[in-house]
């Protein structure tokens, strides 16, 4: 069938989806930073006499904090890069598979399905949506297929730390007390195995389609918290600056609706069984 490029190969999924995809049997070029500048036309060009026969589009600038300190470099790297790899696409004729982010804002309505209104509510956020509109005018004017999944918040055991997640599960195990910018926000977490099954799925299953990816469930940050502790055994105090990001949501709910009919997928990591497999890690480590 042809080789599987991926970039962003080396980041937090794109390390797991290699791995996965290995693991099954196909050959994958993997293209990380380290190989070149994905907004640079020349980075891809090099692989034009690959048979590559189908693209997994990670790469990118993806801390919703940072984006507001240098929105310009989320434009380039989230909006131009995906141009240099759909260029890349219409000139091998290959099908692709988009990462993109969560696009809804303060949704009005709970669960969230793939119609729902579409508010940006940070400069990351943005440059996701500019990068699937992109996607869109190639679908319609080159006949390309691209899937473009929606993955609501991804953790798991190799996150980077900077993440809340992996943020209150090693102040849990190593300091005196938690402390995290508000307790209230709530967030549909999605466990990184069951991403990775759903973005497998999604290279065969369908072609052309916007999905959401999400647990159907959704936990406050205190809700974190105390599981985290429940599991550790432990009961630190929490100390919570009540503290705003710009724009925050107060919570996401993903409708995955689509991704079980179209994709025969379904999530089967708990949060609490998400959590121990992080904690399992972190001490291992």
């Amino acid at each position: 069938m042809g080789k599987i490029l991926i970039t962003g190969s080396t980041g937090f999924i794109g390390t797991e989806l290699v791995n996965k995809l290995k693991s099954q049997g196909h050959e994958v070029i993997g293209l990380s930073s380290r190989d070149g500048d994905i907004t640079e036309s020349s980075t891809l060009s090099k692989f034009l006499d690959e048979d590559v026969h189908h693209v997994y589009h990670l790469a990118g600038a993806a801390f919703v904090p940072e984006s507001w300190e240098n929105p310009a470099k989320y434009i380039d790297i989230n909006v131009v890069g995906t141009t240099s790899v759909l260029e890349y696409c219409k000139a091998k004729n290959c099908s692709l598979t988009f990462i993109s982010s969560y696009v809804y804002g303060n949704a009005k309505k709970l669960p969230i399905n793939e119609k729902a209104e579409i508010s940006v509510p940070n400069p990351y956020a943005l440059s996701k949506k500019l990068a699937e509109d992109l996607c869109l005018f190639y679908i319609k004017n080159f006949n390309l297929k691209i899937n473009i999944i929606r993955p609501f918040n991804v953790y798991g055991p190799t996150q980077p730390p900077h993440f809340l997640i992996p943020t209150v599960v090693l102040q849990a195990i190593n300091d005196d007390q938690i402390e995290v910018l508000d307790l209230s926000p709530k967030r549909d977490y999605i466990f990184i195995d069951d991403l990775i099954e759903a973005l497998v799925s999604a290279r065969t299953s369908v072609k052309s389609e916007i999905i959401n990816i999400g647990s159907g469930t959704s936990f406050s940050v205190g809700d974190v918290i105390n599981f985290t502790q429940k599991l550790l055994g432990t009961s630190k105090p929490v100390v919570s600056k009540k503290v705003s990001r710009n724009n925050e949501i107060s919570e996401t709910l993903a409708d995955i609706t689509l991704a079980k009919e179209k994709l025969n997928w379904e999530p089967k990591v708990d949060m609490m069984m998400g959590l121990n497999n992080i904690i399992t890690h972190i001490k291992s480590l």
